[in-house]
């Protein structure tokens, strides 16, 4: 049985920098470190039954982008086509796709664009797909058994493993939706890990495109106390609309250090400076307190003070972006609250000033490059 198909116009390209006949997607690729971003051709990774083409609607730009970009994380493939953040419509379902996708369903990627499902691995098997060893990221990684490079949602069509590719709530706007898949999801695990709730007393350190999300998705799951940090106090009166009790600005509150002492029960860490002041944020956890660190800096965090840490019980720990099953129950849960993440779109063209921008601190609190006329069928117009 072959695939449901339709005509995508992605066609195939002879002689397409220097290779043979092949399919071809467009995109915003990076050909190199710290140069601009260029519309030019790539190859998707080879078709296999069990994956979706997506013509992409939007896609939101996260930190992330901007460490690979630059090979910040160690030297990136390139050319290099970023976006984990993606919403658009699936255009070509494989005959062997997660039961229930069909052409035309809005659906998502975020940063897992493939784990191997298989029953010998003891992550998969245990729903915890997103700490597979053979996982493949949704950029700017290889496909096992030469099946090519993964490229993300900077494009106009992108292909992915169905089991990676998500449904979509209807009552969650498509930019909202995007964020969610990468930002959200990555405070979403660890506050579900870590069993926020009613008795849960939370810090957020970083209040931008997972910070903010951390506030919301705190205060949905009946946290009683949410604290939101940052350095400066311009976004003092966002968090306190987003939900937050209080925010603290590290940088002008001489004495915060200590009238917040031992006063939470888990902190999610967001940022990934590291200058960060870890010594005075682990201070404020209570004992038997969880700081868990999402941010991933480029460089070392700082040194730790053992001893205060045995003394008052605290765990440190460490979180990927959440699994498939949480995900879409994060998705439910934001559809359910009528939760939105605070985004500003505008034209994949302008995806250049929309890094820079990012780099520079400017996003309120997410920018989300939306293709015009994005996730419509051929048929439809697109």
């Amino acid at each position: 049985m072959g695939s449901q198909d339709e005509k995508r116009g992605m066609g195939t390209s002879k002689g397409f920098e220097g290779e043979g006949d092949g399919e071809v997607f467009r995109g915003w690729m990076a050909h190199g470190r710290g140069t601009p971003l260029r519309y030019t051709g790539f190859r998707p990774k080879e078709w296999e039954e069990t994956d979706v083409d997506i013509a992409v609607e939007c896609c939101g730009v996260c930190a992330s982008d901007l460490h690979v970009l630059r090979s910040g994380w160690g030297e990136t493939i390139y050319p290099c086509c970023v976006g984990h953040e993606i919403i658009g419509t699936a255009v070509r379902v494989g005959s062997h796709a997660r039961p229930g996708m069909k052409i035309g369903d809005r659906v998502g990627v975020g940063p897992q664009g493939y784990t191997c499902r298989q029953a010998d691995c003891e992550w998969c098997s245990s729903h915890q797909e997103n700490y597979c060893p053979r996982r493949v990221g949704t950029y700017g990684d290889r496909y096992p058994n030469e099946k090519g490079i993964s490229y993300g949602g900077f494009a106009d069509h992108c292909r992915h493993n169905s089991y990676s590719v998500f449904s979509i709530p209807e009552a969650l706007d498509s930019a909202s939706a995007a964020v969610m898949l990468c930002a959200g999801s990555t405070v979403y695990e660890p506050l579900k890990e870590w069993g926020a709730g009613p008795e849960t007393k939370v810090g957020v350190i970083g209040v931008g495109g997972l910070g903010h999300l951390g506030v919301l998705f705190a205060k949905a799951m009946g946290c009683p106390r949410v604290v939101a940090f940052s350095r400066k106090g311009d976004k003092a009166a966002d968090a306190l609309k987003l939900g937050a009790d209080e925010y603290v600005a590290t940088s002008e509150q001489e004495d915060w250090s200590e009238k917040y002492a031992s006063s939470l029960d888990l902190i999610i860490c967001t940022v990934s400076d590291p200058r960060m002041p870890l010594k005075e944020y682990l201070g404020l956890l209570r004992p038997k307190g969880r700081f868990c660190q999402v941010g991933i800096p480029e460089e070392p965090l700082p040194a730790l003070d053992a001893m205060s840490l045995v003394l008052n019980g605290t765990s440190i720990s460490f979180s990927d972006s959440a699994s498939p099953g949480n995900i879409r129950e994060m998705l439910e849960l934001a559809a359910s609250k009528g939760i939105k993440a605070w985004t500003q779109v505008r034209p994949m063209k302008e995806v250049n000033e929309a890094l820079k921008e990012m780099e520079e601190g400017k996003a309120r609190f997410r920018f989300v490059l939306e293709n015009e006329g994005g996730g419509k069928l051929l048929s439809e117009g697109r």
